[in-house]
């Protein structure tokens, strides 16, 4: 179990091992609920990226053609937000 202190103006920190358990890295969202017994359930946040997101992404000026193999990896990591 983790122990994380509350700050006087009511904010908490998460460690860095409790963010790597959720694979969230900086910029990205967590949601947190309320259940009724008095804890709260914390989570990675879905990600809500759009095609606009994605478009540009394999866009390279001047360089060389992609093999579709690099394509592949490339909107893999796009769509998962992979790290």
């Amino acid at each position: 179990m983790t122990t994380l202190t509350v700050t006087a103006k009511g904010q908490v920190t998460l460690k860095q091992d409790l963010l790597n358990h959720l694979g969230v890295a900086p910029g990205e969202k967590i949601e947190a609920d309320k259940l009724p017994d008095g804890r709260v359930m914390v989570r990675a946040a879905a990600q809500d990226g759009t095609i606009a997101d994605f478009i540009g992404c394999l866009s390279r000026r001047g360089g060389r053609k992609l093999t579709i193999h690099e394509i592949n990896e490339i909107a893999a990591k796009g769509w998962a937000k992979a790290k």
